[in-house]
């Protein structure tokens, strides 16, 4: 399926367009898919962070249901497994956007780290979160962009961000405050 895009998505000539390609016609969409992450033409994700939230909710909810048949080991597997992993997924394009945008992926950490101790919703979850050793959502993004950086200078990295051909001064200047930035991220969370 192709879906065509603009990026910024403003009123104007272009949002009219229609590309023609073969039998197909093209245009312009609000939104599109590109490896499960949804993009709009803003770059809000807000519709990535809405269907994230609910599918992560559903998951949530189908393991309550049998969390009284699974251990506490057994629940913190699943929920890592099915709806952490979710959320770590191409979280570093969430990088810059507003706490209130992150806002309600961080509700889910909040309700599955509940759910892994068996507690009520009104249970403070910084100290679950400490036990668990998760970073809180805005944390992990950090993480994550600062550890492309970190391994783009460093070490082994994805072919686009570290295959060496970008070596000049400002992408050294830039990788080099990335490292600094993590190596003292690090120290803090030791």
């Amino acid at each position: 399926k192709t879906e065509l895009l603009f990026i910024p998505s403003t009123t104007g000539p272009h949002r009219d367009l229609a590309i023609s390609f073969g039998n197909s016609l093209i245009t312009p969409t609000e939104d599109a898919r590109s490896l499960g992450v949804i993009l709009d033409g803003q770059l809000s994700f807000s519709a990535h962070i809405a269907n994230l939230t609910r599918s992560c909710k559903f998951l949530l909810y189908n393991i309550q249901r049998i969390r009284p048949f699974l251990s506490q080991e057994a629940t913190q597997l699943l929920v890592q497994s099915l709806v952490i992993s979710r959320l770590d997924y191409c979280n570093s394009l969430l990088a810059g956007l507003p706490l209130r945008a992150i806002r309600p992926l961080q509700l889910v950490q909040n309700a599955a780290a509940r759910l892994i101790f068996s507690l009520s919703k009104f249970t403070h979850v910084t100290p679950l979160l400490r036990s668990l050793h998760w970073l809180p959502v805005v944390a992990r993004i950090r993480f994550k962009t600062l550890m492309l950086a970190y391994k783009a200078k460093i070490g082994p990295a994805p072919l686009p961000y570290g295959n060496g051909t970008s070596t000049g001064p400002l992408f050294g200047q830039c990788l080099s405050s990335c490292f600094n930035i993590l190596t003292q991220f690090l120290q803090i969370v030791q």
